[in-house]
């Protein structure tokens, strides 16, 4: 199967038909209508076969996770997502392994209302890059930049489990047996936080999505804002599975550091928090309150009240291996 022909049978056909795609995929480009004062978020996000997930992983969590991660950003900004582009590059046809992971991508790109509208196919050792477009209100996106002194810093979720189905595929953990579905999942098919997201345009003054670690990412809202923060470790949404793994030193140390959550880390004004709080409770979202910002340029961390000094970093490329 030559090219073209793979573009015709594995990705024109979709669920998702969008009214504001005037022309899709089979042209030079795809032309998109956006509405009036809307912004267009876009993102690009590469994975790479054993960098970004392990050479063993199924096609369909491929699939998934190529659309989740950058849905992820989109939700970061408070984007309704609305049209991806795929460049997947392939060792050789397999059509069993496209058929899987094309159900990868359009399970996701269904469930959010978002169409495939171009891309490219070559040939070569496995990586695929999607780029994400979304749009938000013209005065109501979030950025890394908006946080002040004060904000209280929150996450959704749960971290660090999807770290550990790292450490249990890689052999450097035993995880009892009822707990390892539950890991993977977390790991091969992360769920974007997009309409919690949406929910933070009214709210937050900065948000991020977790995919270095907690202390990387969060780094990055300190540096764009200037501002410093102080984690409260007790605080930690850590899950049972990872303090019965691993214990309580280790878990936290995985939380901080392990990346892969796509939880979303956001700050709160303390004039907006109960507000916060009550919209995200009313749409079922679990949030936690970690730690809170600062007027210095550091991150620190503490528990039962005393200094905790913090050595390991989230994961940064060029500087180690990954998987």
């Amino acid at each position: 199967m030559k090219e073209f022909e793979l573009i015709k049978h594995f990705f024109r056909e979709q669920a998702v038909k969008r009214k504001d795609v005037v022309l899709g995929i089979g042209d030079d480009c795809a032309l998109l209508l956006p509405p009036e004062r809307q912004h267009i978020a876009v993102t690009t996000d590469t994975l790479v076969a054993g960098v970004h997930f392990p050479l063993q992983t199924e096609a369909r969590a491929i699939g998934h996770k190529s659309v989740a991660v950058s849905l992820s950003d989109l939700g970061a900004m408070g984007a309704e997502p609305t049209w991806i582009s795929l460049a997947l590059t392939i060792p050789e046809v397999d059509e069993a392994w496209l058929s899987e992971f094309c159900a990868g991508v359009f399970e996701l790109c269904e469930f959010y209302n978002v169409q495939l509208v171009g891309g490219d196919t070559t040939q070569g050792p496995l990586s695929i890059t999607v780029t994400a477009q979304g749009l938000t209100p013209f005065d109501k996106h979030i950025s890394r930049s908006g946080a002040k002194a004060g904000d209280w810093v929150y996450v959704t979720g749960e971290l660090g489990d999807a770290a550990l189905a790292l450490k249990l595929l890689q052999g450097k953990v035993v995880v009892d047996d009822v707990y390892k579905a539950q890991m993977l999942t977390k790991l091969n098919y992360p769920k974007p936080k997009v309409l919690v997201g949406q929910s933070l345009r009214e709210y937050a003054s900065s948000a991020i999505d977790l995919s270095d670690g907690l202390i990387s990412d969060l780094r990055h809202i300190c540096q764009a804002s200037n501002v410093g923060a102080n984690i409260v470790l007790d605080d930690l949404p850590i899950s049972p599975t990872l303090n019965d793994t691993l214990g309580k030193e280790n878990a936290i140390e995985l939380a901080l550091t392990g990346g892969d959550d796509y939880e979303l880390l956001f700050t709160v004004s303390e004039d907006n928090k109960v507000g916060m709080e009550t919209a995200l409770t009313h749409a079922g979202t679990k949030v936690s309150c970690i730690g809170q910002l600062n007027g210095s340029d550091k991150i620190t961390t503490t528990m039962d009240n005393k200094p905790v000094q913090i050595s390991a970093n989230g994961y940064e490329h060029f500087t180690k291996k990954n998987v």
